[in-house]
């Protein structure tokens, strides 16, 4: 389940989410944030993640796409990527392909949310 968090820094766009992500998820919530935010010009995003189960069959093909028009195709737009989790794995694996996302990537645990947010609205 992915939710908008409504309370964000202006500039910025946050997303909470648990468990198994649905295509729904990306439909629905994701990506239309993700691409209102890239078109205004900048792309300054907190990702608060609690715990994770994969993605639903569905899904991948919408993670994949979202990735590919919104990394790739508005890279420039990205300024900053916030990762807010204790979830161990999910942590280490951004920071191996920190390289591989535009911007600048900074982890938080889930005890430091409030620096993340004022780390991300720059």
């Amino acid at each position: 389940m992915v939710e908008r968090i409504g309370d964000m820094p202006a500039g910025t766009v946050g997303f909470r989410a648990s468990g198994k992500l649905s295509k729904a998820d990306y439909l629905d919530v994701l990506e239309p944030a993700l691409h209102d935010a890239v078109e205004s010009g900048e792309l300054r995003l907190l990702l608060v993640l609690s715990d994770f189960d994969g993605l639903e069959p569905g899904a991948w093909v919408e993670d994949a796409k979202t990735a590919l028009e919104v990394s790739v195709g508005h890279r420039s737009a990205w300024k900053s990527f916030a990762l807010v989790t204790d979830v161990d794995w999910i942590a280490k694996a951004t920071r191996v392909f920190a390289w591989i996302i535009p911007g600048e990537v900074r982890i938080f645990d889930m005890g430091a949310l409030e620096d993340a947010r004022a780390w991300i609205s720059g």
